[in-house]
């Protein structure tokens, strides 16, 4: 008699919050962007809405969690943040694999002794270039990527100092911390993997003038948007290398 295979443990998504109202009806949200870009079906994954006061399971109940962005601020504290960096923490004295994504990014580098804040260079958004560091060149997750790809941003905050031994694994123009390496595999990103060019043009055009009161050039960020297929591919592969189902 063979013995049946054992069901394999759902990919937590922690879900931080959601674009505005508008945006959310015309892509989805981050949860959904996020999930899509990870190739999950409905069965592979628990959502958690951390931000609505929903709080997961123990990390043994999960093989991987993502953590989406937001556009709440991690400098806030608000409770349910603070309680969610509590349960991050647990989970990576667990060696749960995590990956990161903007706030997600941020409050991961929070929780386990890093340095969140207001970007000194000002706010990056739309399509820009990512460099990978020497760090990169000897981790499964980035082998075989170019030196240089494009990637979504849409953040105003930073992770200013990584947790101590965190690897930097690249960064743009604006930002000298766009993707970190916390232990073995906790892996987070500044950008944003999950969003395609037609959000982002979207976002752009919705928040146009406001970004234009910043000195923004937004028409100029706007022609610049484009695909970013290695970027959008980095969550999949995360889970491929770190979180096999």
């Amino acid at each position: 008699m063979t013995a049946a295979t054992p069901f394999a443990l759902p990919v937590l998504i922690l879900r931080t919050g959601d674009p505005d109202d508008v945006l959310k009806s015309q892509f989805g949200g981050y949860a959904e962007q996020l999930t899509q870009a990870a190739g999950l079906a409905p069965g592979d994954f628990e959502l958690v809405r951390v931000n609505d006061g929903q709080r997961p399971k123990a990390p043994s109940h999960y093989r991987a969690a993502l953590i989406t962005g937001s556009p709440a601020m991690v400098t806030d504290l608000e409770p349910w943040s603070e309680e969610t960096a509590a349960w991050l923490r647990e989970a990576a004295a667990q060696e749960l694999p995590m990956f990161g994504v903007c706030y997600g990014h941020q409050l991961l580098a929070h929780a386990l002794g890093g340095k969140v804040g207001y970007n000194p260079a000002g706010r990056e958004v739309g399509t820009q270039t990512v460099e990978l560091l020497p760090p990169a060149a000897g981790d499964k997750l980035m082998a075989g990527l170019p030196s240089t790809f494009p990637a979504q941003m849409l953040h105003a905050q930073t992770v200013l100092q990584p947790p101590s031994g965190a690897a930097i694994l690249a960064r743009s123009d604006l930002d000298q911390h766009q993707m970190i390496r916390i232990g073995r595999n906790i892996f987070s990103t500044q950008f944003h993997p999950e969003f395609g060019p037609e959000f982002v043009r979207a976002h752009l055009e919705r928040f146009g003038r406001r970004y234009a009161a910043e000195n923004l050039d937004v028409p100029g960020l706007t022609a610049n948007v484009r695909a970013t297929p290695v970027a959008g591919g980095l969550i999949r592969r995360f889970l491929d290398a770190y979180a096999p189902a």
